[in-house]
C-alpha cells in the first residue's frame, strides 16, 4: 500500500491499488464523483478485490478518531455482509448471492467520513433449498457451530446442523476452506464496531434462529388430506422468538384467509400449500431482516454533516453463473451481467468511438460485440422474457411455467440467442429438455429450467401471514413488518420487474459518475491455487471484449477534456492564459500545450476538447501543475498574509489613535481637575497667608494647619541628636511658638531619659565627680579644660603599696581614695615624697610607715589653689589641737581628681577656693607664711628671696 500511494498510475506495474489510489486522488483534484465496476465471473474475485479497495482507503486515508470509526464501521459490514449475504456454491465457497453498491463519502479534505451501501436481489429461495454441493447463508452455520452454549440454549438450538432440514439439502454442512467458529467470533466482534447493542444482536440472532426452527415445522394430512400441524417443539420455539402466538402462527400456517366480498372465510392448506406457506414465510423473514440489517449498517455509516461530499462507488455484484441446473436467480443474476456488461460497452468501446467521430477525430472503427440485443430480449416492454412472465403470473387461468415457455417461443421463436426444445434442430434438440430454454449471452450459452419460474416471480406471501407477522413482539420483525394501513389491492410489483427497475436506477447512479473497472479473471473451475486454465482465461477474456477495449485504448487517446474544463485547471501554467483568458477557449488551450511544449503526435484538437494520447503527457503536465499550485500558493498566501497584517496593522494604529485620543481626553480632564483645584487651594493659601497673624476663622484655618504640619514635618526631620545640642532647634513660626518649646523640652527630657537609662553606675559615678570638679573649677583654673577628658579612677595607689602598719592604723576608717603628693616643709620649704590617704574620717599624710600627719575633716577649714596652670594645693587646718601642726603645702599631679575625692568624702565642695597671686597658709598659731604663683617659659617652684615659696606655672594658651 505504501508503494503504490500517491504514485502516477503508469510509474509501479498494474495493481489494483493503483486504480484506488488513482481514481481516489482524481476525485480529490477535480471534486467529482467516482465509481469503481468490479466484474467477473462468479468466484473470479470480485468480493476479494473489492475489499482489497476498501482496506486500501482505510489506510491511505486521513486519520483521527472520528474517522477511524467511520472507517472500522466500513470494514468491519464486509464480514456482517458476507456472513448473512454469501453462501458455498459449486463454483465459490464464499459466493455473494445478493448485489452490493457501497458509496464511501469523503469530505474535502479527503477523509472518508461517511459511506451507504446499497442492495440488490438477495437469494432469498438458497434459506429453503440449496442443490447438492451448496450450503446455506454462512451465518446459519456460523450460529450452529459458533454460538455460546447459553446462546444456543436460549435459542433453542443443538450444536448439529444436521438436525435441521434448511442446512441438510446440499449434503455440505463442512467445507475444508471455511471455519464457522472463527467466522462466528469475527461476526460477533463486527456487531459491537457497527454499534450493535446487545438488544439488537439478541433478537436478530432469534430471527436467524426462527427460520432454522421453521424449517423443522412438520405437517401431517388428516382424513380429508388436509394439513394439520400435531405437538411440535419447533412451533413452539417459532412463537417464542418471533413474539407471536403460538395458536395464532398455527392457524396462519395451516389455514389460508380468502375474502369475499365483505366476508372472511379459513381455507385449509393442503401439505403442499403448508410447505409453500411455510418457506414463504421462512424466505420473507430472512429477506426483511437482512433488508433490516443493511439499513442498520447505513445508520451507523450515515453522516450527517451538510457539507459538500464526494464519493466513490463500489460495485460488488454476482457474477455470471453458469450450473448444471439453472433456475429464476440464475436468469435474474445473469440478465443483471448483461446490463454491467452494457454500460462497459457503452461507457468504453462504443461512446469512446462515437466521441471520436463527433469530434472529428481521424478514426478506423473498431468492430465488438454489442449485447444490447440480449438486453432487449430479455427487458423489452411488452415483448422481452420479463414482460412475458408477468404477463402469466396475472393472466386468469391456469398458468403454470410450461404455458410460459410456450409463450416464450410464440413470441421469440425467431431470436437468434434463444432456443427452445420445440425451436431447435436435432442436434441441439439433444442437449435440451422439453421444460428448459437456452439464452446465447454475451459469456456464453446458459440453459434454464423454467420449473419455479412463476412462483418466484410472484413471490407470493398470503395475507393472513403478513397479518400475523405484524402482531409480533420481535422489535426487529415489527420494522419488517411495519402495521400500516391496509394493503392496496393493486397487484404488487413481481420480482423480476423489481429487479429490472432497481437495475435501470443503478445504471443512472453509476452513468452519473466518473467510472474506473476491475475485470477479475477466474484462473480455473476447481478452486485450486496456482492453476492456470488457458482455454479458461482466453474465453473470459474473448467475451469481456478486453481485447477490442484495447485496440481502443491504444489506437485512442489517454485523456480528454472540454476546452474550458482543461483551461480552467492548468492555465496557471501558462503567462498568456493566466489569470484569465478573454479569448475563445480552444485558442487558449491551443496557446497553453505549444508553452508546454507538446508535439504535435502527443495531442488532438477536437471541436469540444482536447485530446491527449499518452498518459505520460498529462503526468508531466500534472506534476507541472502540482509544482504551479504550491507556487501559487505561496503567492497567495504571502499576499494574504501582507494584507491580513496591514489589516491588522490599521487596526491596531486606529485602536490606538483612539485609545490616545481618550486618554488625552482623560489627562486633559484630571489636568483641568488639578489646575482647579490648584487655583482654589493657592487662593486660600494666600488668603490664608494675609491673615496668618489674625485670630483663627475660616479663611485662615487650612493655612495655619499647613504651616503647622510643615514645621512638625520639617522639625521631624531635623530634631537635635544630642542633648548638649542646644543651637539646632528649628525656629517656630509665631502660631507654633508655644508649642515648640513644649516639644523641645519634651524632647530634651526624652533624650536625658535615654541617655540617662543608657550609662552604667561606674560613668554615673565618674559624671557625678566631673560635676563637682566643673562647680569648683570652671572658669576659674586655668588647667581645668585640659582636665575634662582625664577619667577619675577609685584611686591611685594600691594596698599593697600601702606600708602594712598604715594599714592596720586606718584600716578601721576604711580608705576611700590614696595619691602620692610632694609635701613641700613649712620651714625652707624642703620637698618630700609623702602619700595622701583619704579616709572617711580624716586625711592622713603618710611617710613609708609612719603616719606623718592626719587632719580630721572637722578641722580642715579648706583647701585652696591658684588659677594658674600649676599643681600646688594648700590644705589649711584649724588649730583645736595643741598637736596639731600648720597647714600642708601639697604638689600632686592628679590635682583635679584629689580635691574633688576630698570635697565629695569631707563634704567640703564650698571649701575649695580657687585664689589669685598669692595664698597665705599658717605654719603654727599665730605665725604665717605665704606661696607666690606666677608664670613661666618653664614650671619651677623654689624658696624665693623674699621667704616666700615661689610657683611658676606654664603659661596655658586660651581655647
Amino acid at each position: 500500500m505504501d508503494l503504490y500511494m500517491g504514485v502516477n498510475f503508469f510509474e509501479l506495474p498494474p495493481h489494483i491499488y493503483a486504480l484506488a489510489d488513482n481514481a481516489y486522488h482524481t476525485m480529490l483534484s477535480e471534486a467529482n464523483n467516482h465509481f469503481i465496476l468490479i466484474s467477473g465471473e462468479s468466484g473470479a474475485g470480485k468480493t476479494e478485490a473489492s475489499k482489497k479497495i476498501l482496506q486500501y482507503y482505510a489506510v491511505s486515508c486521513p486519520s483521527s478518531t472520528l474517522l477511524d470509526t467511520v472507517r472500522d464501521r466500513m470494514l468491519m459490514s464486509n464480514p456482517v455482509l458476507e456472513a448473512f449475504g454469501n453462501a458455498k456454491t459449486m463454483k465459490n465457497d464464499n459466493s455473494s448471492r445478493f448485489g452490493k453498491y457501497m458509496d464511501i463519502q469523503f469530505d474535502i479534505q479527503g477523509d472518508a467520513v461517511g459511506g451507504h451501501i446499497l442492495s440488490y436481489l438477495l437469494e432469498k429461495s438458497r434459506v429453503v433449498h440449496q442443490n447438492h454441493g451448496e450450503r446455506n447463508f454462512h451465518i446459519f452455520y456460523q450460529l450452529v457451530e459458533g454460538g455460546e452454549e447459553d446462546l444456543l440454549r436460549q435459542l433453542g438450538l443443538e450444536r448439529d446442523t444436521k438436525r435441521y432440514c434448511y442446512l441438510v439439502q446440499g449434503e455440505c454442512s463442512n467445507v475444508s476452506s471455511i471455519n464457522d467458529k472463527n467466522d462466528w467470533k469475527t461476526v460477533k466482534n463486527a456487531l459491537s464496531v457497527i454499534d450493535f447493542d446487545a438488544s439488537d444482536t439478541e433478537h436478530l440472532f432469534g430471527i436467524i434462529s426462527s427460520v432454522l426452527h421453521l424449517g423443522n415445522v412438520h405437517f401431517d394430512r388428516d382424513t380429508k388430506g388436509y394439513a394439520i400441524l400435531n405437538s411440535n417443539a419447533a412451533l413452539r420455539w417459532v412463537s417464542k422468538l418471533l413474539g407471536v402466538h403460538v395458536q395464532v402462527l398455527h392457524g396462519a400456517l395451516t389455514f389460508r384467509k380468502i375474502e369475499a366480498k365483505s366476508e372472511e372465510v379459513l381455507s385449509p392448506y393442503t401439505v403442499d400449500h403448508a410447505i409453500y406457506a411455510r418457506d414463504a414465510l421462512a424466505k420473507a423473514i430472512y429477506d426483511r431482516a437482512f433488508t433490516w440489517l443493511v439499513n442498520r449498517i447505513n445508520e451507523s455509516l450515515e453522516n450527517k454533516d451538510s457539507e459538500r461530499k464526494t464519493v466513490i462507488g463500489l460495485l460488488d455484484i454476482y457474477g455470471f453463473e453458469v450450473f448444471t441446473a439453472n433456475s429464476f436467480e440464475q436468469f435474474c443474476i445473469n440478465y443483471c451481467n448483461e446490463k454491467l456488461q452494457q454500460l462497459f460497452i457503452q461507457l468504453t468501446l462504443k461512446a469512446e468511438q462515437e466521441e471520436y467521430e463527433a469530434e472529428g477525430i481521424g478514426w478506423e472503427p473498431v468492430q465488438f460485440f454489442n449485447n444490447k440485443i440480449i438486453c432487449d430480449l430479455v427487458e423489452e416492454k411488452h415483448r422481452g422474457i420479463i414482460s412475458v412472465l408477468d404477463e402469466e403470473c396475472v393472466r386468469p387461468g391456469d398458468a403454470t411455467d410450461l404455458t410460459f415457455l410456450e409463450k416464450l417461443e410464440e413470441k421469440m421463436g425467431n431470436h437468434p440467442h434463444f432456443v427452445t426444445h420445440k425451436l431447435a434442430d436435432k442436434k441441439t434438440r439433444k442437449s435440451l429438455e422439453r421444460g428448459d430454454f437456452r439464452l446465447l449471452h454475451y459469456a456464453g450459452e446458459v440453459t434454464y429450467c423454467v420449473v419455479g419460474f412463476i412462483d418466484k416471480n410472484n413471490d407470493l406471501l398470503y395475507k393472513n401471514i403478513k397479518d400475523m407477522m405484524r402482531l409480533s413482539k420481535n422489535p426487529i420483525i415489527q420494522q419488517c413488518f411495519p402495521a400500516t394501513k391496509a394493503e392496496s389491492r393493486r397487484r404488487p410489483e413481481t420480482v423480476a420487474t423489481q429487479f429490472k427497475n432497481s437495475l435501470l436506477r443503478l445504471t443512472e447512479i453509476l452513468t452519473a459518475k466518473e467510472a474506473w473497472y476491475v475485470r477479475c479473471l477466474k484462473s480455473n473451475d476447481n478452486k485450486q491455487q496456482g492453476k492456470f486454465d488457458e482455454v479458461l482465461v482466453r474465453h473470459q477474456v474473448k467475451y469481456l471484449g478486453l481485447m477490442e477495449h484495447l485496440r481502443v485504448r491504444r489506437a485512442g487517446f489517454a485523456y480528454r477534456r472540454k476546452y474550458e474544463v482543461f483551461l480552467k485547471r492548468y492555465k496557471p501554467l501558462c503567462p498568456a492564459t493566466w489569470p484569465h483568458w478573454r479569448g475563445v477557449p480552444s485558442e487558449g488551450v491551443e496557446k497553453l500545450v505549444q508553452h508546454l511544449g507538446y508535439q504535435p503526435d502527443e495531442y488532438k484538437m477536437g471541436r469540444t476538447k482536447i485530446f491527449i494520447r499518452y498518459a505520460r503527457t498529462l503526468f508531466a503536465t500534472e506534476d507541472a501543475f502540482e509544482i504551479c499550485k504550491h507556487e501559487l500558493a505561496t503567492k497567495l498566501q504571502a499576499k494574504y498574509k501582507g494584507y491580513k497584517v496591514k489589516g491588522e496593522f490599521r487596526k491596531q494604529k486606529e485602536a490606538a489613535t483612539k485609545i490616545e485620543t481618550c486618554w488625552r481626553g482623560v489627562q486633559a480632564r484630571k489636568e483641568r481637575d488639578r489646575r482647579a483645584w490648584a487655583v482654589k487651594v493657592i487662593k486660600k493659601f494666600i488668603k490664608g497667608y494675609l491673615t496668618r497673624r489674625e485670630a483663627k476663622t475660616t479663611d485662615n484655618s487650612e493655612y495655619l494647619a499647613f504651616v503647622r504640619q510643615s514645621y512638625l514635618n520639617r522639625l521631624k526631620a531635623n530634631l537635635p541628636k544630642t542633648v548638649l545640642d542646644k543651637t539646632t532647634w528649628l525656629t517656630p513660626p509665631p502660631v507654633m511658638t508655644e508649642t515648640s518649646e513644649i516639644l523641645r523640652k519634651l524632647h530634651t527630657r526624652m533624650m536625658v531619659r535615654k541617655y540617662v537609662r543608657g550609662i552604667t553606675p561606674q560613668k554615673k559615678a565618674q559624671m557625678q565627680q566631673k560635676v563637682v570638679t566643673s562647680a569648683i573649677f570652671k572658669g576659674k583654673k586655668d588647667s581645668y579644660p585640659s582636665s575634662i577628658a582625664v577619667p577619675f579612677v577609685d584611686t591611685r595607689i594600691n594596698e599593697q603599696d600601702i606600708n602594712m602598719r598604715v594599714l592596720q592604723t586606718i584600716r578601721h576608717e576604711r580608705i576611700k581614695y590614696s595619691v602620692p603628693v610632694v609635701k613641700y616643709d613649712r620651714n625652707g620649704f624642703k620637698p618630700r615624697q609623702r602619700q595622701l590617704i583619704l579616709t572617711q574620717a580624716a586625711a592622713h599624710l603618710v611617710e613609708e610607715a609612719k603616719i606623718k600627719q592626719r587632719v580630721d575633716y572637722v578641722s580642715l577649714k579648706g583647701a585652696s589653689v591658684s588659677n594658674l596652670g600649676d599643681s600646688v594645693m594648700i590644705l589649711h587646718v584649724a588649730f583645736n589641737d595643741p598637736k596639731q601642726k600648720g597647714d600642708l603645702v601639697l604638689q600632686c599631679d592628679h590635682l583635679f581628681e584629689a580635691l574633688t575625692k576630698l570635697a565629695m568624702i569631707a563634704n567640703k565642695q564650698n571649701n575649695i577656693t580657687v585664689v589669685q597671686g598669692s595664698i597665705k597658709f599658717e605654719i603654727q598659731a599665730g605665725k604665717q607664711n605665704a606661696v607666690d604663683f606666677s608664670t613661666g617659659q618653664e614650671p619651677m617652684i623654689y624658696k624665693g628671696p623674699n621667704g616666700h615659696l615661689m610657683v611658676v606655672a606654664p603659661r596655658i594658651k586660651s581655647r
